[in-house]
């Protein structure tokens, strides 16, 4: 598989748009095309910008197709992956997620308006 099919198959399976990479590489949408489509060379420095972008080192990126699934931490991803991670999740799992986020941020309400009731006494 050319290093262009490579980098649509990463930021597809990633749910990024072209446009989203192409401004992290700082390269025009046409570009960052002719790339994907195998009409322009990655140089080194993009390389090591999408490895940073697709949290993979460049050995994963130019070997993709034998990676081995990883576990999955969202910590150190942008929200927008974040988000795309979580709606790859199945209906009822996603739902649990969203659900314990609610709690959460219910009790910080909560304990945010006592706090400040408290201590106003």
């Amino acid at each position: 598989m050319s290093i262009g099919r490579i980098v649509k198959k990463i930021r597809e399976d990633k749910g990024l748009m072209q446009k989203e990479v192409s401004s992290f590489l700082n390269i025009g949408n046409s570009n960052y095309n002719k790339l994907e489509n195998g009409h322009r060379e990655l140089s080194v420095d993009e390389l090591q910008k999408l490895s940073k972008l697709f949290n993979l080192t460049a050995d994963q990126i130019l070997n993709y197709e034998n990676i081995i699934p990883e576990e999955v931490t969202l910590e150190d991803k942008p929200d927008f992956e974040k988000l795309h991670l979580i709606n790859q999740l199945d209906e009822e799992d996603r739902q649990t997620v969203f659900k314990i986020i609610d709690t959460m941020l219910t009790k910080k309400k909560f304990k945010d308006f006592f706090n400040k009731n408290i201590a106003t006494l």
